[in-house]
């Protein structure tokens, strides 16, 4: 028998309507055991939700207090029940260097979950996201995403996401789970899309 084959990256879009649909992808996210381990990079113009999302995650992991956003921290670390999140924001980010003086390279070694705002003013420094998240703004309420599984537990991440259907059924707005490029039927049987 052969080995189950994955074509990477899987490509996944939706129309969030509303804040309600950030907070239920987020929960469909904490639910999955893989996330421990996840890199996620969040890209998007600002107010374009980012830092919502990574409040809803994070509360919905069970950080409890104020989850304040790393933008002249660079990184807020967490700590959860036997394991550890840190959320990155390079908006400030100006030279390379910077990654190696303040450590970085050695807190995406270890083990936990790694959420990066900003992530393209860190290139060459990061490595490849499990998840890549791009939002987009429709209007004020409303936001285009585009989910980006370019590992297998990025796979894992959106397949936990589609199996929970968190995208639909959460406003008026037509708010379909709507492939782009591949699809998970494709993914896991091996057949090439």
């Amino acid at each position: 028998m052969c080995a189950e084959t994955v074509h990477l990256p899987i490509v996944k879009t939706a129309v969030w309507p509303n804040e309600a649909a950030t907070q239920q992808l987020a929960t469909a996210l904490a639910a999955c055991p893989a996330l421990r381990q996840a890199f996620i990079a969040l890209r998007g113009d600002l107010g374009a939700g980012k830092t919502t999302l990574v409040r809803h995650l994070l509360r919905a992991l069970g950080v409890p207090g104020r989850i304040k956003s790393p933008t002249y921290a660079v990184v807020e670390p967490y700590e959860l029940p036997g394991w550890s999140a840190w959320h990155f924001d390079f908006y400030r980010f100006n030279d390379p260097r910077e990654w190696e003086d303040a450590g970085f390279r050695d807190i995406f070694a270890s083990p936990g979950l790694k959420l990066a705002e900003w992530p393209d003013k860190a290139a060459g420094q990061l490595p490849l996201a499990d998840l890549v998240l791009q939002l987009t703004l429709i209007d004020e309420a409303a936001r285009h995403v585009t989910l980006t599984a370019q590992t297998p537990v990025g796979l894992t991440l959106l397949s936990a996401i589609h199996s929970s259907n968190p995208l639909m059924d959460v406003g008026p707005s037509a708010n379909r789970l709507v492939n782009s490029e591949s699809n998970l039927a494709s993914a896991s049987s091996g057949v090439a899309p």
